[in-house]
């Protein structure tokens, strides 16, 4: 495992972030998505605004190695886990693991005592592994292509 150091965000992390985003769906999604699913999902350019702001406000964790953005995450103050991407050179280094760890660890701090989130195909696995379970398939309508998502939801324990 490499050696991770976890952050909060700041907006001069926008760029690389949409950057990160656009590269991580394109490569790591690509086996479950087709082309014009991925094309959809992630056109090629952000909600500059919008997402500068929700990452702002929610809990959100920048996961360095080095001197490089390896990943991110973000989590809303009602327990919704929104978004998690892991760069494509960083996949199965532990940066996944440790941003969820941290934004389930801030879900507690609140008194939550469950996290929810929309995870795609390639990340089902994933959250399943960390005891998420399926609550439904989902088929969410993006630019008219229709992408399969699932609603997952992982009960917290306490500690």
């Amino acid at each position: 495992m490499k050696n991770i150091i976890l952050r909060s965000y700041c907006p001069a992390d926008l760029d690389t972030i949409e950057r990160l985003f656009y590269e991580t769906v394109h490569t790591v999604n690509a086996a479950d998505y087709s082309p014009e699913q991925l094309d959809a999902w992630a056109p090629g350019q952000i909600d500059r605004p919008r997402w500068d702001c929700s990452l702002q406000e929610h809990f959100t964790r920048v996961a360095l190695i080095g001197d490089q953005i390896a990943g991110f995450g973000d989590i809303a103050a009602d327990g919704y886990l929104d978004r998690l991407y892991v760069h494509r050179d960083f996949q199965r280094c532990g940066v996944a693991s440790a941003i969820c760890d941290a934004l389930e660890n801030y879900a507690r701090s609140l008194g939550l005592t469950a996290v929810t989130t929309h995870a795609s195909v390639t990340a089902r696995p994933f959250f399943e592994k960390r005891g998420y379970r399926v609550l439904r398939e989902r088929q969410v309508r993006r630019a008219g292509v229709i992408l399969i998502n699932y609603r997952m939801e992982r009960i917290l324990e306490r500690g």
